[in-house]
């Protein structure tokens, strides 16, 4: 085959009706965000580098695309997420405005490497911002918006994961001190849930492989094991916003996950729903860096589309209906005032068949095929 019909790997085409129905998805989830006060920025596809790379504390731009801009010689980003670009609109475009800012957003990020688990390098984003609060109020706003927004777009059996991103560090400062050095080790033997490793590196933490789990249940193994209290206002920050949402998710709780939450400060949570391998979504509270150096806090939350597409959760709707030709446009206008697609017959052996539609007009009326 040419390569002129191939496409790089890690990318694909969308074609209908998968594109129309993520452009419904899209459009539904703003649309539930601009109700509770989220006005969508659109940021640049690339920025310069220094900047994109910056612009969150504790963050890296490692995915990111990079190339050399002809015109300023300067070293070009192409964005791999676009949580930092809204960062850098809200400090600075948006330095005077009144805090909180509420700001959303959709559009393509690209990947520079993609895991044979998720091979996908360009992707399609959605999400909001919070911009100057993390506060409890803040986190369980953004949390709710995200779940009505999922829910405006028709996805059902929803489930949020929280987590703690920020936990060893407190507890490594406070009352089970470990060597810096041995830190990043036990993050990754607890997000492993390797027992044998966590012991061998610090036994007092083997408590928090067990506490995770359905929310309640984790929680409380939570608070067992914080008998000194260094983490009872996350624990109390945790339970408020999650009492927010039962009986309406699905709720789990594993402390220590740690992988996608690199940059997000005491609050993270994932968000799945049944029958799509992998997240849907995925937020918390994290910290932008202003000019000079002062920090701002902020909470938000992206949804992946093409997650939800693909795994049939999104709206695809074909009621299409054929219109034969000669037929008054006056009465295909009013059809489609009514709520339905005409497709035109432009030419005399044109069929409904031909057209993929699901009805034909018929003595002004739809019928189906």
């Amino acid at each position: 085959m040419s390569t002129t019909a191939l496409l790089p790997t890690g990318f694909r085409d969308r074609l209908p009706p998968f594109a129309d129905a993520a452009a419904r998805l899209e459009a539904a989830a703003l649309a539930a965000a601009y109700a509770y006060g989220y006005e969508r920025a659109d940021p640049a596809l690339a920025e310069f580098e220094a900047g994109l790379a910056g612009r969150l504390k504790a963050a890296r731009a490692q995915d990111a695309v990079r190339f050399v801009d002809p015109v300023s010689q300067a070293t070009l980003a192409i964005r791999p997420d676009m949580t930092a670009q809204i960062g850098r609109i809200a400090a600075t475009r948006m330095a005077h405005h009144p805090r909180p800012v509420r700001l959303s957003y959709a559009g393509p990020v690209l990947k520079l490497r993609a895991s044979q688990l998720a091979p996908e390098r360009e992707l399609r984003q959605i999400g909001c911002e919070l911009i100057g609060l993390d506060t409890v109020a803040a986190a369980r706003e953004v949390v709710e918006v995200a779940v009505t927004a999922l829910e405006a777009a028709g996805v059902t059996n929803i489930s949020i994961d929280f987590t703690l991103p920020d936990l060893i560090d407190v507890l490594a400062g406070g009352p089970f001190p470990i060597d810096a050095a041995q830190i990043d080790a036990l993050r990754d033997r607890l997000d492993a849930k390797d027992a044998g490793g966590v012991a061998a590196i610090a036994p007092a933490y083997l408590p928090l492989i067990e506490a995770a789990g359905p929310f309640e249940t984790a929680h409380d193994r939570l608070c067992a094991f914080d008998a000194r209290g260094a983490l009872t206002s996350r624990l109390d920050a945790l339970w408020k916003i999650a009492d927010g949402l039962k009986g309406r998710v699905a709720l789990t709780l594993d402390p220590t996950e740690r992988h996608g939450f690199e940059y997000q400060s005491w609050l993270g949570f994932s968000i799945f729903a049944g029958g799509v391998r992998g997240e849907i979504g995925r937020g918390g509270t994290y910290t932008i860096m202003h000019e000079g150096g002062a920090e701002e806090s902020a909470v938000g939350f992206s949804l992946y589309a093409d997650a939800i597409v693909a795994a049939g959760l999104a709206e695809v709707d074909r009621r299409r209906l054929f219109v034969p030709m000669g037929t008054d446009s006056a009465v295909a206008a009013a059809m489609r005032a009514a709520g339905w697609v005409t497709v035109a017959a432009l030419e005399a052996g044109d069929t409904p068949e031909a057209q993929l539609c699901t009805h034909f007009l018929a003595e002004g009326e739809p019928r189906a095929l």
